[in-house]
Formats: C-alpha cells, sequence, structure tokens
C-alpha cells in the first residue's frame, strides 16, 4: 500500500465549499482508503491505498462531487513528493508561512510566467507540477494574479512539512 495526500481546491476558504472534517474522512473510508487523517479545515487529508495517483484523484473527485453537488479539483502527491518540494523550496531563507506551494495536476510551461506583472515584492518559481510563491508582505496584501490558480490549490509550507510527515506516518501505518 501506498500513502497519498490529497490537497482539495477551495474547501472551507472563503466560506465557500463547507466541507467538516469528519465528513471527508467518512467519505475516503467508504472510498476504501485506510489510515485516513485530515489536517487543518481546508481539505487537506492522507491515506494509504493499492490504487495509483490517478486512480485515487478520480476516485476522490467522484465521491467529492456527489457529496459537495460541483465538482472539487483534487490534487494528490505521495509523502516522497511533499519532501522533494520541500528540498526544492526556491525561497529556502524566507519565512515557511509566507511561501505558498500552488499544487497542479499537469507541469507548467516556463513561458505561463511571461508577461506577468508583479507590482509588489511577490516572487513566482516553477518547478514541475507546483509553483512556489513567495509572498514577504503577506499574501493577504498581494495582487499578484496568476493565470494557472483556477486550477491549482495552495498551502504555505508548514502546511506542506505537516502533510509529509502525516502521510509517512501513514504510510508506515501509524
Amino acid at each position: 500500500m501506498r500513502a497519498f495526500a490529497a490537497l482539495l481546491r477551495a474547501i472551507n476558504v472563503g466560506g465557500t465549499g463547507k466541507l467538516a472534517m469528519a465528513d471527508l474522512t467518512k467519505l475516503c473510508l467508504a472510498e476504501g482508503f485506510e489510515g485516513v487523517r485530515t489536517h487543518i479545515q481546508s481539505g487537506n487529508v492522507v491515506f494509504r491505498t493499492t490504487l495509483s495517483e490517478a486512480q485515487v484523484a478520480r476516485r476522490l473527485a467522484k465521491a467529492l462531487a456527489a457529496k459537495m453537488g460541483r465538482p472539487v479539483g483534487v490534487l494528490i502527491r505521495s509523502p516522497a513528493e511533499l519532501r522533494t518540494i520541500l528540498r526544492n523550496n526556491p525561497f529556502p531563507t524566507a519565512d515557511p508561512s509566507r511561501v505558498v506551494v500552488m499544487f497542479l495536476s499537469e507541469p507548467l510551461g516556463r513561458d505561463v510566467l511571461e508577461g506577468l506583472v508583479i507590482r509588489g515584492r511577490e516572487q513566482v518559481q516553477i518547478r514541475g507540477r507546483e509553483a512556489y510563491l513567495h509572498y514577504p508582505d503577506g499574501m493577504g496584501r498581494s495582487k499578484l494574479k496568476l493565470p494557472f490558480a483556477k486550477t491549482a490549490t495552495g498551502r504555505n509550507l508548514n502546511t506542506v512539512e505537516k502533510l509529509a510527515g502525516l502521510g509517512e506516518a501513514v504510510e508506515r501505518g501509524g
């Protein structure tokens, strides 16, 4: 069995997409996932399964759409991938609460940043299926508009670290 972290898009953010983590846990258990654990109220769940990443994403997206009455974006990463994401952080000296990883289903082309206007001190780096955003003045003050944000979901580095640890524990059977 492999462990995965599922990062759900637009769940319990800004008053939309309300889903109790207890309900998310029940939904995952009903789908046959084992060792299910959630983290904070924004759609983060880890579990074990024999399914592939693609199978997990499809199954969870279908179950969530039925539960929520609308499509829910589901981004899947293994604990090892989360550790690699943390190691690849292009802003290692930045406050981890001010670095957001945007998770995507497919790698972005390098040209995605062409024409991007950054009015503040934000920095953006693309690495595979992730975009790293440094918000030195805080995300709440940023005017940064990212063309890929509509299909991505973001987590700060503290959350990514916690999910990697939870995923590793679940993978070991804990």
